[in-house]
């Protein structure tokens, strides 16, 4: 896995001008109850019942990176094998090199559109978009990535 980070990183910093980091992060497969609970834990108050909220309307979550133990987490049954998968750990080791460098964000939405911008181009590599595999149009990008309360 390190060698695969390292050219994730490498093609992040060429495609995209992310600072370079060859700290890794720690990858983890999880189920998705343990998902969605490190989730939570991880979120304010306000944060989590609202997490909780989408999670009991059927939605499910697909991975997330944990800023302070600098760990992506992936579902089990995650494959390299797959564009989809592999664009899901493109978009997450942004977070992590937003982390790491401190790049400051206006809202916790706004780190989201860098991400998806790089999983949308590591996608069309391989013949595919967002929307196909994810069904992440651009107006639903536009608001998963709209800072709709202003800075923390």
């Amino acid at each position: 896995m390190d060698t695969f980070l390292t050219v994730v990183v490498t093609w992040l910093a060429i495609n995209f001008g992310l600072p370079v980091n060859f700290e890794h992060p720690e990858v983890k497969l999880i189920g998705q109850n343990e998902m969605i609970e490190l989730r939570i834990a991880a979120l304010d108050d306000e944060d989590a019942v609202k997490f909780r909220r989408t999670v009991e309307q059927g939605h499910s979550i697909i991975a997330f990176y944990d800023d302070p133990t600098r760990t992506i987490y992936l579902p089990e049954g995650w494959s390299a094998e797959s564009p989809a998968d592999v664009s899901v750990l493109v978009h997450e080791m942004v977070h992590h090199l937003q982390n790491v460098a401190e790049i400051p964000q206006d809202c916790p939405e706004g780190r989201e559109l860098p991400a998806y911008h790089a999983q949308e181009r590591w996608l069309q590599q391989v013949g595919t978009t967002l929307e196909q595999e994810f069904e992440l149009d651009a107006m639903t990008l536009h608001f998963l990535t709209k800072c709709w309360h202003g800075p923390p």
